[in-house]
């Protein structure tokens, strides 16, 4: 299983795309390898894989510091259009468990599909929801406490 959460293989999911070895076919890909370099701390492909405008040489290093520090414990897409792809991603911190929620916008540039911008929304791990460490226990029996 993908560290995406996608059932292929990591090397045939998000491993070629990182790797060089494939092309996102879609902006979701392209969401699901940029997820997947994060748990890896690749801040290289995260630079990469952005539009050139937004491309800063410095933010690899910064991106690696911050995915080392934390443990990502999982992705969960909540809708996936053509342009755009809303996801949650869960990680440990020292303190707690965190979500990331973002809607971001993908465009095609020089034919490849890169991450241009996204809207962060301020979304909490709910105390009902299945707990994101994988464990089967609600969130508030398990990790919130």
């Amino acid at each position: 299983m993908c560290i995406c959460g996608n059932k292929k293989d990591f090397n045939n999911c998000c491993g070629a795309i990182i790797n060089g070895e494939r092309k996102p076919e879609s902006a979701e890909e392209l969401m699901r390898s940029r997820y997947s370099a994060y748990t890896l701390a690749d801040g290289r492909y995260l630079v990469l894989s952005s539009v050139k405008e937004n491309r800063y040489e410095d933010d690899a290093e910064l991106i690696e510091e911050f995915s080392k520090s934390v443990e990502w414990l999982k992705l969960d897409i909540l809708s996936s259009e053509q342009n755009s792809v809303e996801f949650k991603a869960y990680y440990r911190d020292n303190e707690s468990i965190k979500l990331l929620h973002e809607k971001s916008h993908f465009i095609i540039e020089d034919g490849i599909w890169r991450y241009k911008d996204g809207e962060l929304y301020n979304t909490k791990v709910q105390r009902n929801e299945p707990c994101p460490c994988g464990s089967g226990k609600k969130y508030k029996k398990c990790c919130a406490h």
